[in-house]
């Protein structure tokens, strides 16, 4: 499975976590990754100039299909809306298509579609991921949290439900995770209201953890480096705010698969956030190790007890046959002198036969 790959500004810093995850993912998964050459911004801050905010996505899409030609791959979720949303200009309108392929200076014909991420991986076969799978993330409660662009507008993305996507929640499970169930997976994190209107930023992120938090949520995954880092990153500032303690890590989701594939938690980029993750996967991972060593050792005393029992129900079984031959050999025996006797003392009782007389002369 071949695709263009675009990885996005995010990619070499607040979601360099994603792309290594996301690479060591596909490699595991057979999916090949082409990245697009020359790439530039996706265009996400540029949306108040509806030319550039189209011609930004737009030329990533014109090189990806005149260099790599095959459908693109998008890693974060501000950059797949940004693609789509071009290519759909472009598709539905003529003169928006010349417009913006003359400022690109480059022809484009929309034969690539585009894909996030999540919804490649989570369209491949069940037992393909199931086969990749080396250790359980058992005990583990993960809020999927899709965010406000994987899956919102409908008609543009086109993919899992818009209210309760569940995607991202069934890798989770494939991997041994337990999905929690939650009111705000697919909620706004703030974006850039963050900094331009920090007070509702703070709250939409405060409602987000307050809902996990309640639901038994012990840490996030995501699709998207903005959501990652307003998560993570604003937590202290929400606790400050309204008087609370949350403490809750924030992953990618490929971090969680790549952990259950196999790789060890600074092979993922893990323990660089602002709320520590690494210490939760490394406790997590030590736990079901140990569970898993004394599940194997119950196993071997079971089974050596078996044995046992086994052995011990053969002997038994060998030494009642003994027995029972032994009395069948003796009772034989005894109903042979028996008849033996029997027949002797009948013969003695039987009257003697008398003489043959002889004959005239």
């Amino acid at each position: 499975m071949k695709f263009a790959y675009y990885p996005g500004c995010s990619a070499e810093s607040t979601g360099k976590e994603f792309e290594i995850s996301g690479q060591y993912v596909m490699k595991r998964l057979d999916i090949e990754a082409v990245e697009i050459p020359d790439w530039n911004c996706c265009g996400a801050g540029h949306l108040s100039d509806p030319n550039m905010a189209l011609a930004f996505p737009a030329r990533n899409l014109a090189i990806a299909e005149e260099k790599v030609g095959c459908d693109i791959a998008v890693p974060c979720a501000a950059c797949y809306q940004r693609m789509k949303a071009a290519r759909k200009a472009m598709l539905d309108s003529p003169e928006v298509k010349e417009r913006i392929t003359g400022i690109i200076e480059r022809p484009y014909e929309g034969k690539n579609e585009v894909y996030s991420l999540l919804e490649i991986i989570s369209k491949l076969p069940k037992k393909e991921i199931d086969y990749q799978v080396k250790r359980k993330l058992t005990g583990l409660k993960v809020a999927c949290y899709y965010g406000c662009l994987l899956v919102r507008p409908a008609e543009l993305c086109q993919f899992d439900d818009i209210n309760d996507p569940t995607s991202m929640d069934e890798l989770m499970r494939i991997c041994g995770a337990e999905p929690v169930e939650w009111a705000y997976k697919a909620e706004c994190c703030g974006a850039g209201h963050q900094v331009t209107n920090p007070k509702i930023g703070r709250f939409l992120v405060y409602e987000i953890l307050r809902n996990a938090a309640a639901n038994g949520a012990d840490c996030f995954a995501t699709a998207c480096p903005l959501c990652a880092l307003n998560l993570d990153m604003r937590q202290k500032e929400v606790n400050k705010i309204y008087g609370t303690n949350f403490h809750i890590p924030v992953y990618f989701f490929t971090q969680l698969m790549g952990i259950a594939f196999g790789a060890e938690p600074g092979d993922l980029y893990m323990g660089k956030s602002f709320v520590d993750n690494k210490k939760l996967m490394v406790d997590l991972l030590k736990k079901n190790e140990e569970a898993e060593k004394a599940a194997i050792e119950e196993k071997i005393a079971a089974a050596r007890t078996r044995r046992e029992e086994e052995k011990e129900a053969k002997r038994k079984a060998e030494e009642e046959a003994r027995i029972a031959a032994e009395q069948a050999k003796a009772e034989a025996e005894a109903a042979a002198a028996a008849a033996a006797a029997e027949a002797e003392a009948a013969a003695a009782e039987a009257p003697a036969e008398a003489p043959a007389e002889a004959p005239q002369a």
